[in-house]
């Protein structure tokens, strides 16, 4: 089964499970929309795997309409928002559905073989534990 493995840092993995930000954004999106589940990779200092989600909707839009639409449960200051979208005239809103927290945060070197943090995002055979990114 193919899911997908997102790094994102751990303020705002706080913010995704105390349910304040309820959108992921990205530059760049996975193609593959059936992938699932999507598990959190906490990055830096974290560096475990402490959820997963379905991915809901997906918007794809300029930033200045993403943030107008989802700024209510972005997670996000306006600033951190519009630092991270920089150099983009496109971005992507991904709903975050289903969020299953992990009792216990997974070391992803035990989960999948020869496993490398995704810059953005990795697709995993998960019933495998193999990683392609």
């Amino acid at each position: 089964m193919t899911g997908v493995v997102l790094s994102i840092k751990p303020k705002y993995v706080k913010e995704s499970l105390i349910g304040v930000k309820q959108y992921e954004f990205r530059k760049q999106i996975f193609k593959n929309k059936s992938a699932t589940p999507v598990f959190i990779y906490s990055s830096f200092p974290q560096k475990k795997i402490v959820a997963s989600f379905r991915a809901g909707k997906i918007v794809k839009g300029h930033p200045d309409y993403l943030w107008e639409k989802f700024r209510d449960v972005s997670g996000m200051s306006e600033r951190e928002f519009f630092e991270y979208f920089s150099d983009r005239d496109t971005g992507y809103a991904i709903r975050i559905d289903d969020l299953e927290p992990f009792t216990e945060p997974v070391d992803p070197h035990a989960m999948f073989e020869r496993f490398v943090a995704p810059q953005s995002f990795c697709y995993v055979e998960y019933s495998v534990g193999v990683m392609n990114c």
